[in-house]
């Protein structure tokens, strides 16, 4: 679900930036420089032009999941970084200016926001507000993408359904003006049995309309045809949740959103059972582990029921995950801790390794007075500017950054419009 600060990223952010960087998006860079200091609400160190609300939301999120009592005052900025629409930008590095027309709000950070704020108990105004700029930008296939008014994708009709659930609002509740609901747009997006990669769900439709198998889109396919969040509690009565087909790719008529996830599931534990973990890849080189993607995939695959197909991949995030976490920051730590609640498995002895105080290290010290969510590194009001983590930028930007700037980047990712390697 989640791609971090990646050559993939990396390579994009050089295509936009120099080519084909859209004024607004200039304009509202802060102009990070090595010296620069980042709020001290804020999680991570890293410049949160693309990501500071997102991984923020994930941060307070993780730690809501592990009932540690984030710090106020981080609870606060992301509180304040709301337009008065009710809409979340990435960021803004000036919160106390008025939103207006340039103000890239998008579905991404406003669902991952209200997650989290509906998680923390924010007033009814705050998540009232979000709930309703999402209902009002909804597409008439009944999903969202990224930017409002964008085409509809697997990744974005997800985390908004699963804030939608969160905000007490039942998405089968949420028709578009075609009366289309977002299971909908999610089933319109699964991957036929008798196509390859059937089962999975395809990022978006490629210009011919074709649908190609893409593990990220599948893992928050599974979650958001589910009806779930990003922090998914564990499944104790087994496989109930699981279709009695799991076993075989659900086609024909009628066809629902729970045979959707059923099959995206399916898929996904096809995916992970040779190596225990997902690949991504660019063009000329050679394939890497994706550790975020494997870890939506546990999430994913706990939450359809498919426990005992969670082992390995878990097994190998416990015994693999800690340099890439320790370099990806924040958001790496959420969705560690997401994968370890999901399974029922202890986030302060994963793989040997404390979660819950490496993610509180990334920020201000919490409110709980847990001795093991201190920070390690002593960091509670300052942010670090000259830290190693990214913050878990997330992939969704990249799409999102494209499509504003109308050119297409899709050739040097290795996910969403391209099939993922399992």
């Amino acid at each position: 679900m989640f791609v971090r600060r990646s050559a993939a990223v990396l390579a994009a952010t050089a295509v936009i930036g120099t080519a084909f960087a859209p004024a607004a998006l200039a304009d509202e860079s802060p102009g990070a420089s090595p010296s620069q200091a980042f709020p001290s609400a804020l999680y991570g160190s890293t410049d949160p032009t693309y990501d500071g609300v997102w991984r923020q939301s994930l941060a307070l999120l993780a730690q809501d999941t592990v009932d540690v009592k984030p710090a106020k005052k981080s609870v606060d900025w992301l509180v304040g970084q709301q337009c008065e629409s009710g809409a979340f930008a990435a960021y803004r590095p000036d919160p106390s200016a008025k939103c207006d027309t340039k103000t890239k709000v998008d579905t991404n950070s406003t669902a991952a926001a209200l997650q989290a704020l509906e998680a923390l108990d924010a007033s009814d105004a705050v998540t009232g507000a979000a709930v309703k700029w999402l209902k009002s930008v909804q597409n008439k296939d009944g999903g969202w993408g990224y930017f409002p008014g964008t085409p509809s994708d697997t990744n974005s009709t997800s985390v908004v359904i699963g804030a939608l659930d969160a905000g007490d609002t039942d998405p089968k509740d949420v028709p578009s003006k075609d009366d289309r609901t977002p299971y909908d747009a999610l089933m319109g997006l699964s991957v036929p049995c008798d196509e390859t990669g059937g089962g999975a769900f395809a990022f978006q439709p490629d210009k011919k309309g074709k649908l190609a198998a893409n593990a990220d889109a599948t893992a928050a396919g599974v979650l958001g045809a589910l009806g779930e969040g990003l922090d998914t509690d564990p499944d104790e009565d087994g496989d109930d949740k699981a279709s009695p087909k799991a076993s075989q790719c659900v086609g024909g008529h009628p066809f629902t959103v729970e045979d959707a996830a059923a099959n995206g599931a399916r898929y996904l534990a096809g995916a992970v059972a040779k190596n225990g973990y997902l690949k991504s890849s660019l063009p000329g080189a050679e394939d890497q582990p994706d550790y975020g993607n494997t870890a939506d995939t546990v999430v994913a695959l706990a939450a359809a029921g498919r426990t005992a197909d969670t082992e390995k991949p878990l097994a190998w995030l416990e015994k693999n995950s800690g340099t890439w976490a320790a370099k990806s920051g924040p958001a790496a730590y959420a969705q560690l801790i997401f994968a370890a609640n999901a399974t029922g498995t202890d986030p302060r002895a994963f793989g040997g390794a404390d979660l819950v105080k490496q993610l509180g290290a990334t920020g201000p010290a919490a409110t709980s007075s847990d001795a093991s969510t201190a920070p390690a590194n002593g960091k509670s009001d300052e942010a670090d500017a000259s830290g190693e983590d990214d913050g878990g930028v997330s992939l969704w930007w990249i799409i999102g950054v494209g499509l504003v700037g109308g050119i297409g980047i899709g050739f040097l990712l290795s996910g969403r419009n391209k099939k993922q390697q399992p």
